[in-house]
């Protein structure tokens, strides 16, 4: 696939809010679909480049990661989050929202950290998650969780995993389908990132998911898109604690600018 000024590349992202400042202002196709779907079509050479969740990259030696943009977080994140009815020491089985990839192995990490080894199992539907004794959920679903009557307490994996590391955690990257030609297409997608930083409080403003209060909050305080030293210090504890874990097995990253 030859680059140009004219190509039109095919990118995926998540449908979620945290996604909006990423995407604005992109010429080429873009295709929405969660981030284990993403993961698929990355595999079968259908997509360019998507932002999916680090582990799809970190899993698969396939990949370069755009470096600069990310999706992340310092601290409490709000929308990956597992949910419970009993304590964390009592936990046994967990069901995971099936469109998660990052978020399933980092509560693997966080709890066997603590020497927990509980069974992960596929959420039938969200609207079984308020059955469950102890429920994974990430994006909107997991924000409107929290918003709506519930008897669980939260265990929130930013907030969990940056007091055990003293670093933020990268949940999302954009990752380039290795073999063509994607200097335009790089170029492309760190624009699109200056374009929604330079109008977030349009999109704070514009976006039609929950309410204004909260789009303001959860953009200014649980979300960050910094791709930076530190980050990258994050993921190199990811790499490492993935492995000792033995959820691996797991390639060093390759950033390109």
């Amino acid at each position: 696939m030859a680059d140009g000024d004219n190509k039109k590349f095919r990118i995926g992202s998540v449908p979620y809010l945290n996604a909006a400042p990423l995407t604005r202002d992109l010429d080429s196709e873009l295709v929405f679909a969660t981030p284990s779907k993403l993961a698929e079509m990355l595999r079968r050479d259908e997509l360019d480049a998507a932002l999916v969740s680090i582990t799809e990259v970190l899993l698969n030696d396939r990949y370069d990661i755009l470096d600069g943009v990310a999706i992340g977080s310092l601290g409490e994140v709000y929308s990956v989050i597992l949910a419970h009815k009993k304590p964390l020491a009592d936990v046994k089985e967990v069901f995971c929202d099936t469109a998660s990839l990052t978020s399933v192995n980092l509560l693997k990490v966080l709890l066997a950290e603590k020497y927990l080894f509980p069974q992960f199992k596929p959420l039938e539907n969200y609207a079984a998650a308020t059955e469950k004794d102890f429920v994974l959920l990430i994006g909107d679903p997991a924000i409107e969780f929290q918003r709506t009557p519930h008897s669980h307490q939260i265990f929130d994996l930013g907030l969990a995993w940056s007091e055990m590391t003293n670093l933020p955690f990268v949940y999302a990257v954009w990752a380039l389908r290795r073999g063509i030609e994607n200097t335009v297409l790089r170029s492309e997608l760190r624009q699109a990132k200056r374009y929604g930083m330079e109008t977030l409080e349009h999109i704070i403003q514009m976006r039609a998911e929950f309410d204004e209060d909260f789009r303001r909050d959860y953009f200014e305080w649980h979300i960050q898109y910094h791709l930076g030293e530190d980050e990258k210090r994050a993921i190199a504890k990811f790499c490492e604690l993935l492995r000792k874990h033995g959820l691996g097995p797991v390639f060093e990253p390759k950033f390109v600018r």
